[in-house]
């Protein structure tokens, strides 16, 4: 799973997007810079790096325009969303699948799913299957009570998001696990806000059976 980004990260990533989708094409550093009214073409340079060392684009710093998104889609009706599945032993996501979703319910740039166990999602009324899509936040646009996506200890969880004592207090909705200070060095990392839950009520058939066969079974 690519790493949250900052609130100006984000905003320079939907950036890149709007201004490719719009021009076939990549502003150039001095562009960038214009638009966020950052003086320095390093400066630039360095967010474009950090958003390189997240995973969300490729550049070539050789190049002034040498960016590219990575598994962005484009399309102006519909945004292809990454589906993740809970952490592995060695604590990384699993890609589960992806899914096509109207760019209305989806949201911004960097939206993702994520499915977890039903005992870690019952308690704030998911239940186990349902994909819980998330939206990408800073931790300081959080609003109380926000259930959050995580990364506690090196696995993903769900939190509800308060205030405490002018701190910010993940906070779990059963006695099982302790509150979490989200704050520098703690480990705590918020990877997104919940807005929806997708809930599959029934499975799909694979293919429907040719008539020719539907025939000989019912003469059986």
């Amino acid at each position: 799973m690519p790493e949250p980004l900052t609130k100006l990260e984000r905003r320079i990533l939907d950036y890149l997007v709007d201004y490719l989708r719009r021009n076939t094409y990549q502003p150039s550093i001095r562009e960038i810079g214009r638009r966020f009214d950052i003086k320095s073409t390093k400066t630039v340079s360095e967010y474009l790096q950090s958003l390189a060392d997240k995973g969300w684009i490729e550049r070539d710093p050789s190049r002034s325009r040498g960016v590219k998104l990575l598994g962005i889609d484009l399309s102006p009706q519909t945004v292809t969303v990454q589906c993740y599945g809970a952490a592995g032993a060695d604590g990384e996501s699993r890609v589960a699948g992806e899914l096509e979703l109207d760019r209305r319910l989806a949201g911004g740039t960097g939206a993702f799913c994520v499915t977890l166990p039903g005992s870690d999602v019952s308690a704030y009324g998911a239940r186990d299957g349902d994909l819980l899509l998330a939206e990408p936040v800073a931790a300081d646009e959080l609003d109380e009570g926000d259930i959050v996506v995580a990364r506690l200890g090196g696995r993903m969880a769900l939190r509800r998001h308060f205030r405490r004592n002018g701190e910010s207090v993940l906070e779990p909705e059963t006695a099982d696990f302790p509150p979490a200070l989200l704050r520098h060095g703690s480990g705590v990392v918020v990877l997104g806000r919940v807005v929806s839950v997708i809930r599959r009520v029934r499975t799909p058939a694979t293919a429907a059976m040719p008539v020719a066969d539907v025939e000989a079974v019912s003469k059986r």
